[in-house]
């Protein structure tokens, strides 16, 4: 059984290492045929160049959140614009009057640093 999951994961890698190498030499070749033609000061660039290229623009336009496309679980996707605020919003429905109430003193006493400290239950 454990050695179905190693070859999985060995053929997901050299999966991974595949697209990883085609997007490198797709990003050459456009490079190649489009720039230096559209701008006479641009050079063709190497394969290494391009795959450079590619991570230069990951860590630039992508971060370094999980995934390329946003934050995706088992068998669905949130969105990055709302899947934070639903959360927050059922767990807030969900809260008593009371806890609704701490929670707002604890959380001005630590992000606006307010001195007051939040009252103790007894």
């Amino acid at each position: 059984m454990k050695g179905k999951y190693i070859l999985k994961g060995l053929a997901f890698a050299l999966f991974c290492a595949a697209a990883f190498l085609a997007f490198g030499w797709i990003t050459m070749h456009l490079w190649n045929w489009l720039l230096p033609s559209i701008f006479t000061s641009v050079r063709a660039i190497t394969f290494c160049e391009a795959i450079g290229l590619l991570v230069l623009s990951r860590i630039l336009f992508g971060g370094f959140h999980r995934g390329w496309r946003g934050r995706c679980g088992r068998g669905h996707c949130h969105s990055h614009a709302g899947s934070w605020k639903s959360r927050w919003e059922n767990k807030w429905s969900q809260m008593t009057p009371e806890e609704k109430e701490k929670f707002k003193k604890g959380f001005g006493r630590k992000c606006w640093g307010d001195d007051e400290p939040a009252e103790e239950q007894k």
